[in-house]
């Protein structure tokens, strides 16, 4: 029995990142860059990101958690939440849920004659020349690990037990639109290793060499929060 509910988590957490990239990397690529002046923009993608965690949290939160990130999973092992051997599962299966968005993604858009990846890329996360406001290494990554303790802090508030209950999907979505409305323009907003690792791996060249940034910052963020949260419980 223990087996059958392991798998249920696992493949929960594998669609919820999939959707998670699929739509918040799409809204960047076919509602915005394809688009043009007809596009949604900033604040649109910073509302794609966010409603697609706030629809995970009550399509799967009952079933795995919907951590959809492995910087929220590596949180919750830092702060006793969660066991090592769920916490290397849901990295793994969020990995390859956040790769099969992306590779979707990328087959989509290829449907349109005017897409091209090196013109439009798939949402993916960068610095210095690749970000969209040329931020250097550094503000990225500062950027990366301040807007991941940001978001870690309310994940651990509002899902904690003294927390109302039934609202913490809707704060930890609207946080992800904050956390995107000032983190888009610096680095495309990351704070997910695994949103970062799909697009990454499809695009290649600078992408996949900057990758390191957008797993090292998170993780350090969401350490930095669960340590930070445990004095304040």
């Amino acid at each position: 029995m223990s087996g059958n509910v392991d798998v249920k988590k696992y493949l929960a957490e594998l669609i919820g990142t999939f959707v998670l990239v699929f739509m918040g990397c799409g809204s960047a690529v076919l509602a915005n860059s394809l688009m043009g002046l007809r596009g949604i923009g900033l604040v649109g993608i910073s509302f794609a990101f966010g409603l697609s965690v706030l629809a995970m949290a009550y399509a799967i939160g009952s079933i795995s958690g919907c951590h959809i990130n492995p910087a929220v999973s590596i949180s919750m092992l830092a702060a006793g939440k969660m066991k090592a051997k769920d916490a290397v599962a849901y990295i793994i299966v969020q990995c390859v849920g956040a790769t099969i968005g992306a590779a979707v993604l990328y087959m989509i858009a290829l449907g349109n004659p005017n897409y091209s990846l090196a013109a439009y890329g798939l949402g993916q996360n960068g610095y210095d020349n690749a970000s969209l406001g040329g931020f250097s290494l550094v503000s990225a990554f500062t950027a990366e690990v301040v807007l991941t303790f940001i978001f870690l802090l309310v994940i651990h508030g509002s899902t904690s037990e003294k927390a109302p209950k039934g609202f913490a999907g809707v704060a930890i979505g609207l946080s992800l639109v904050l956390i995107h409305l000032v983190g888009i323009p610096i680095t495309g907003t990351s704070v997910n290793p695994a949103r970062s690792l799909g697009p990454a791996i499809i695009v290649g060249g600078t992408a996949l060499s900057q990758l390191w940034l957008f797993w090292l910052a998170p993780i350090t963020g969401a350490l930095l929060a669960a340590a930070v949260y445990r004095l304040l419980e």
